[in-house]
């Protein structure tokens, strides 16, 4: 067999599809691997190149095969759906893979450490249990509506809503007990929030970078985490402009003949990232509408020309590029240059 100089693997659950080239670009290694074959076959094979989709267990794999030797490169799914040729299977996916990672202007996943990647459980698992609670939430004021029992906004207002049901003989025993066991997973629910919670603020705590981001105006400590745990090395990108293009929030370009053409944001990267920084950017602007607070004037002038929620948006753009800068200088926030910065187009 000739010298292999780049492999392309597709990955499931059992099966792993390869698909290697030499240096002259011929394919000449087409091989299926079982989940136990894997490792023994790589183990035996002159360290290379091994191109994977990022998805499920791909950090893993890609550091077994590290201490291989091999040297392992993670792609985004959307960047190597191009490369797939027509009739998709196995091998043409692991073909696609190979083609993928050789192009110049193809970016890389960096590979997380199982200490990362533990880290991000605790996020994954906080937004599990906080969906869960607003569907208890419901659940409990929808139930007990439907006997006349109703309670103000708020999560405060749920112990107290409960406690009047326990002890209300009017209602039927049964919708008593119903409503107390949905108290109960509540209260559960809460407790394990609250521990979570107190992990998290742990990490921040221990996290220079971290520290430093949540200084940011609607950057709390959650968003700064998880910036710091998703986020690729800022080096990687050319500019605060690029980091938010990766983020998704730049709009998407339809341009053409010499017309420029700019539609709704791409939504590209990480899903969750963007979410957290619009949603803390809204939390500011809501603010700045009553009047509470010092913001700045590139703000208060977008406000006036533009609604809340496209607002929230570009201020969602500008605090990730505040974050890349603060990322790749090790800056400090500076509130009071901000505060005198003039207003800018939207």
């Amino acid at each position: 067999m000739k010298q292999i100089i780049r492999i392309g693997m597709d990955t499931s659950k059992h099966i792993f599809q390869l698909h290697g080239v030499d240096a002259a670009e011929q394919p000449v290694l087409r091989k299926k691997l079982s989940r136990k074959q894997m490792l023994e076959f790589f183990a035996e094979l002159p360290p290379t190149v091994i191109g994977i989709e990022a998805c499920g267990a791909a950090h893993y794999w890609a550091r077994e095969l590290r201490k291989l030797g091999h040297e392992v490169k993670l792609m985004a799914p959307q960047l190597v759906k191009p490369y797939v040729a027509r009739n998709k299977n196995d091998g043409r996916d692991a073909e696609a893979l190979c083609e993928a990672m050789s192009r110049p202007r193809m970016r890389f996943v960096p590979v997380k450490t199982a200490e990362q990647q533990a880290a991000l459980m605790l996020t994954g698992i906080r937004d599990g249990l906080i969906a869960r609670r607003t569907q208890l939430s419901n659940a409990i004021r929808g139930y007990a509506a439907e006997f006349g029992r109703i309670a103000a906004k708020g999560l405060d207002k749920l112990e107290a809503l409960l406690a009047q049901i326990a002890q209300d003989e009017t209602l039927p025993a049964l919708a008593r007990e119903q409503l107390a066991v949905l108290g109960r997973e509540y209260g559960r629910l809460q407790v394990d929030l609250k521990e979570i919670d107190a992990k998290l603020m742990a990490w921040h705590r221990a996290d220079a970078v971290g520290r430093r981001l949540a200084q940011i105006p609607s950057v709390g400590p959650i968003i700064a985490t998880m910036l710091v745990m998703k986020a690729p090395d800022p080096h990687a990108f050319r500019s605060g402009r690029h980091f938010a293009a990766w983020l998704g929030l730049t709009p998407k370009d339809h341009s053409t003949a010499g017309k420029t053409r700019l539609g709704k944001i791409t939504r590209a990267g990480d899903e969750d990232l963007r979410r957290l920084l619009v949603v803390g950017a809204t939390a500011v602007i809501q603010q700045a509408r009553r009047g509470r607070g010092h913001h700045s004037a590139w703000l208060l002038a977008l406000l006036k020309r533009k609604s809340a929620k496209l607002a929230a948006v570009a201020l969602a753009n500008k605090v990730a590029r505040i974050a890349w800068k603060l990322m790749v200088t090790g800056q400090s926030y500076d509130a009071a240059r901000m505060k005198a910065e003039p207003a800018l187009a939207a």
